[in-house]
């Protein structure tokens, strides 16, 4: 019988950048929400941040669209990641995973990336707030800590439509009854159709309901993640007691996928046309060396902004500094970046910039 070992020679870690994986499972987790597995062909050490995200790169119905997803999973099983994916009326790809994804399916990847993680932001007492989908990154957290027997405080408060509805709910009772300093709070909104009995909180989440689950809420490190209704709803609970939120971090994305939002491209006559109202002098060049292409800029437009210009088409997903899919080399020049966690300090040394929040300081070339 043969059989297959890693070889620790060949084996890749995980670093920022466009990688090909393949689907080895789906997981049911409740009725539309599902849990798709990724391995690379050649092995590679998935590590990344707890909390952090990756965008996929797909093809619907003959359309590219990319699409960022947090991962799931922890960063202590290396040599697969996943991603917990819940159904939304009208999401285009959220509808098209759950339709078409399979085992032994193989996509692209972007990533890892993202600000929100926990080990940027050590603590020995957390306060972890999700509701519906918005539990993946947290979910993430929650594993590495069990898994590394790390010596922290958790109270984890998950709010939920109906008790059916609760993602990883076996799971989380499994960590959370293991570990006295683990403790786990289920807010239903509702009970199900099913008349499932439950005992726990119901309604939405409030001053009194952490008041009883964490009293010493204020004191804690706060992560927070859910539908973009939720987490203004839990800001304002915690502005309106005085929480320092420097201490509070959220999930950009939320429990809805970003849009993609098209780049309208322009031809160059156009750019040059809206370019007469500058001073000639005051215009940059932004070249792109790999394709030989050329254009002048007006200050404050986006290295992306003059790709699109050139008809060069520069993959993106959130166009604000999130996702890490624009990333290019920067060969020579300087620009000013404004993201937000899309790219890491390493990547930033090794002269790599997020297009579609980079603007030239002076005449720059990009290795695009």
């Amino acid at each position: 019988m043969t059989m297959n070992f890693l070889n620790p020679v060949t084996t890749q870690t995980w670093t920022n950048g466009r990688h090909a994986v393949r689907c080895v499972k789906v997981i049911q987790e409740t009725w539309d929400t599902r849990t798709f597995c990724f391995m690379a062909e050649q092995p590679v050490l998935f590590f990344f941040k707890p909390g952090q995200f990756v965008t996929l790169e797909l093809e619907i119905d003959g359309k590219p669209i990319m699409r960022s997803y947090t991962i799931s999973s922890s960063p202590s099983v290396p040599y697969s990641f996943s991603i917990t994916v819940k159904r939304m009326p009208g999401g285009v790809v959220s509808n098209w995973l759950h339709d078409n994804l399979k085992a032994n399916d193989e996509l692209v990847v972007h990533g890892p990336v993202g600000n929100f993680n926990i080990m940027d932001y050590p603590a020995e007492k957390y306060l972890m707030l999700s509701g519906g989908v918005g539990i993946t990154p947290l979910m993430s957290m929650v594993r590495w800590m069990f898994d590394t027997n790390a010596a922290v405080d958790i109270e984890f408060v998950h709010s939920s439509r109906t008790p059916t509805d609760v993602i990883f709910h076996r799971e989380l009772e499994h960590i959370f009854s293991r570990i006295p300093e683990f403790k786990l709070h289920i807010v239903a909104e509702r009970s199900d159709e099913l008349g499932q009995a439950w005992s726990g909180f119901r309604g939405y989440l409030s001053k009194a309901m952490l008041d009883l689950m964490a009293p010493d809420f204020m004191d804690r490190e706060i992560f927070c993640c859910g539908p973009t209704p939720y987490m203004h709803a839990v800001k304002h609970l915690l502005t309106q007691h005085g929480f320092d939120m420097s201490h509070y971090h959220e999930e950009f994305f939320g429990a809805t996928p970003l849009e993609v939002q098209e780049e309208v491209i322009e031809h160059v006559e156009q750019a040059e046309a809206e370019a007469e109202e500058f001073d000639a002098a005051d215009l940059i060049s932004v070249e792109f060396s790999v394709t030989g292409k050329s254009v002048r800029i007006q200050p404050g437009e986006t290295v992306h902004t003059a790709a699109a210009k050139l008809g060069l088409h520069i993959p993106k997903a959130c166009g604000m500094g999130i996702c890490g899919t624009c990333r290019v080399p920067l060969s020579t020049g300087e620009v000013e970046m404004d993201h937000n966690g899309g790219i890491t300090e390493e990547d930033i040394a090794e002269g790599y910039i997020l297009s579609c929040c980079s603007m030239p300081k002076g005449d720059v070339v990009v290795a695009y």
